[in-house]
């Protein structure tokens, strides 16, 4: 890797602190190797990576495996701090729609032939395109889920205020019956806000582009026109513009829990959120909480067809990984293991194997989350794979963020969209991807 795009890269993700917690010990004799893996993750999945690093070292006497448990969110800037001390892990987890400002950086080396090929096989359209480089279409990174967004509701609410239910990806609401059940529960008993869009998740996750721009696709629009890679007139444009008034309205009209008010409104006390707009993690919380009365639906339709999102954190091998093949091995090891199955399963994870989704109950036909997965192979739209995507998303939430606040929809998409163009400009066009003008 050359000086410029580690330099390029670090402009885009930012230097920090050195890494963090290290777990674990030591591959073994004639196949000894030590790996070090970094990644993020909430307890649960602290707690069984752990478990799997220390079988898989015991399945391979003399293997050490250091495991650098990084926050959420801190990642990427403790990724731009590795870059800058010349110390990258052999394997490391990557949140998806940033594959490709990785790969191009070459941090990155293909994992096809690293990884058991039956597990290969096993990968979903989506979990492949999450992971997939678009200029040489090699695989690059797998993950044993994927992700969706869905709408949540009460079956009890909505049957009582004969609202429709949709069913499938088919049935989905139009733009026309989302913003009528808006309207009228926002009049029902009990009801404080009519929609939960998760606004409390702030701007230093990737939520505001992962959960919001499918209504923009739905719409007709895209953060960026994926052919020019150029934002302006794309993102700026009419169709844009009419989608991020059209959701400022909902906040103006009082519609949409705000900021302050943090999450879970939707099945807190009272229930003062009556429908939510949330990630597929979020029904295992709502069941919790509500049982059977949660009934899941599809994004609505606000233009032809509807649009979801997809892409999570998934695993990857650095360029610069002291051995390759043990690395694979350890991710084969992992994505196989049973525990390591079950403990996503029991988290409701999304599955990105068909393996996985087969033994997920909550994802088959008929399942709670049925019409979440139907999702993923008709509707889902992964976020721009290009190597300004740091650049993109942080115009973009910025904007949302402001249009939310009360600022001219029309202003704030032109300003995002002149620091996304600018940011290809200064890098000549990101080449291969195509030399600014």
């Amino acid at each position: 890797m050359s000086a410029t795009l580690g330099n390029r890269l670090l402009k885009s993700l930012g230097a920090a602190s050195a890494l963090s917690i290290v777990v674990g010990a030591g591959l073994s004799g004639a196949q000894a190797a030590e790996l070090k893996v970094m990644f993020q993750g909430d307890p649960y999945e602290v707690t069984i990576i752990t478990d799997v690093a220390k079988r898989f070292e015991a399945a391979n006497p003399g293997t050490t495996v250091q495991l650098i448990n990084t926050p959420h969110d801190a990642y990427n800037e403790k990724i731009g701090a590795a870059v800058s001390a010349g110390s990258l892990p052999d394997i490391l987890q990557l949140d998806a729609p940033f594959l490709a400002n990785y790969v191009w950086s070459g941090f990155l080396q293909p994992v096809g032939n690293l990884l058991d090929k039956a597990l290969v096989d096993d990968m979903t359209a989506s979990n492949v395109a999450q992971g997939t480089y678009p200029i040489d279409k090699a695989l690059y990174a797998i993950g044993l889920t994927d992700s969706t967004v869905a709408l949540y509701g009460s079956r009890k609410q909505l049957e009582e205020l004969k609202i429709r239910i949709p069913t499938s990806v088919e049935d989905a609401w139009t733009r026309d019956e989302f913003e009528a059940a808006l309207k009228t529960l926002s009049t029902a008993p009990g009801v404080k806000w009519p929609l939960d869009l998760f606004r409390s998740y702030g701007s230093k996750t990737e939520w505001i582009t992962y959960a919001y721009e499918p209504i923009l696709v739905s719409m007709g629009c895209d953060v960026i026109d994926r052919t020019s890679w150029k934002a302006t007139r794309t993102l700026d444009g009419k169709a844009c513009v009419d989608a991020a008034t059209e959701m400022q309205n909902w906040v103006k009209q009082g519609w949409v829990v705000p900021q302050s008010a943090g999450q879970n409104q939707f099945y807190a006390e009272g229930r003062p959120a009556a429908l939510a707009w949330g990630g597929h993690w979020f029904y295992a919380e709502a069941n919790a909480k509500m049982g059977d009365d949660v009934v899941v639906m599809p994004l609505p339709k606000f233009g032809e067809k509807g649009v979801s999102p997809n892409g999570t954190w998934i695993w990857s091998v650095a360029k610069t990984a002291s051995d390759p093949a043990a690395a694979g091995k350890f991710l084969s090891f992992m994505l196989q293991d049973p525990a390591y199955r079950e403990a996503y399963k029991a988290h409701a994870g999304f599955p990105g194997l068909k393996s996985f989704a087969a033994a997920s109950p909550l994802y088959a036909d008929k399942g709670a989350m049925a019409v979440a997965f139907e999702q993923a192979g008709k509707t889902a739209v992964a976020r721009p794979p290009h190597p300004a995507y740091p650049t993109i998303t942080l115009a973009f939430q910025n904007a949302m963020t402001n249009i939310f606040d009360g600022a001219d929809p029309q202003a704030e998409l032109s300003k995002a969209a002149k620091k996304i163009d600018d940011d290809i400009l200064d890098n000549d066009g990101y080449q291969p991807f195509g030399k600014a003008e």
